[in-house]
């Protein structure tokens, strides 16, 4: 068969020969991007439950698209990172109270945060973030592994003026993160939320979703003006990472905070299986 399409092409002219490449190419780009767009879905319904969609999202592109610059790669997934988190961000706000006084300035300084840290991101090495990252998250798999209650209800442990400055540094440190290396950002969100304010899982959830749809945003601006975005891939991908959003935003509101919590463990186990492969290979 193989033979006998090679003796078919040889007979082409050289029109006809253009064609039949521009055909192939046209399917290999085809079946690619349906590939990144399954990845995309599944990343966007992982990340509006707990976060953590980039452990899908970012190795899927890297290993389908070799042949492109990393930066470029990783700047064609934050138009669906974003697309899924806006998603996200808009189902929880319907169903779930959000702290509107203090989270637009958090938000705000997020997406200032994650410029500064996408712009250090091409001056500085982030190699030694991965260890850094390892060791907090192993410690937040174990205590939340080990404490039932652990974001199961909210509770207010702060006053206003703590929870107002807690929200804005956590919009800082983290949006700053996001930026500058990114991988947890979302579960690292739901963390703080649940930790430093005394939110449940559900709650922290919405709140998060609206910070990383903050930090998303400002990193899409920042590779877009850098020119390291795959639009004909990107676009497909935004589509399908807010279908996903889309359906598992709903799912975790039907199913509430028990549901979200396991999903919370299984993203921190991911992230760290994933860092330790890193420093491991």
């Amino acid at each position: 068969m193989c033979a006998l399409r090679a003796l078919s092409f040889e007979v082409m002219t050289e029109p006809e020969q253009a064609a039949t490449r521009q055909y192939y190419y046209f399917l290999m780009d085809y079946s690619t991007v349906l590939t990144l767009c399954g990845f995309s879905f599944l990343a966007g319904f992982i990340d509006a439950i707990i976060g953590g969609g980039g452990l899908i999202q970012t190795p899927a592109i890297l290993f389908t698209l070799p042949q492109y610059p990393v930066p470029m790669l990783i700047g064609t997934t934050k138009i669906p990172s974003l697309g899924g988190s806006l998603m996200g961000a808009f189902q929880y706000s319907r169903r779930v109270a959000v702290a509107g006084r203090f989270i637009g300035p958090m938000m705000a300084i997020a997406f200032g945060a994650s410029w500064l840290g996408a712009w250090t991101l091409t001056r500085v090495p982030n190699s030694f973030m991965k260890p850094f990252a390892l060791v907090i998250l192993v410690a937040v798999f174990i205590y939340t592994l080990t404490q039932k209650g652990f974001g199961q209800v909210s509770h207010r442990v702060v006053t206003s003026q703590r929870q107002r400055l807690r929200m804005w540094l956590m919009g800082a440190v983290i949006g700053f993160y996001d930026g500058f290396f990114g991988p947890g950002t979302g579960s690292f969100l739901v963390l703080g939320f649940i930790t430093l304010i005394g939110f449940d899982f559900l709650k922290a959830s919405a709140h998060a979703k609206l910070v990383n749809a903050a930090t998303n945003l400002s990193c899409t601006l920042f590779f877009a003006n850098k020119g390291y975005i795959l639009y004909a891939f990107a676009l497909p991908m935004a589509v399908a990472n807010l279908s996903g959003a889309f359906l598992g935003a709903r799912l975790a509101i039907l199913k509430g905070n028990r549901f979200i919590r396991v999903f919370f463990l299984l993203v921190i186990a991911a992230t760290i299986l994933r860092f330790a492969w890193d420093l491991l290979t």
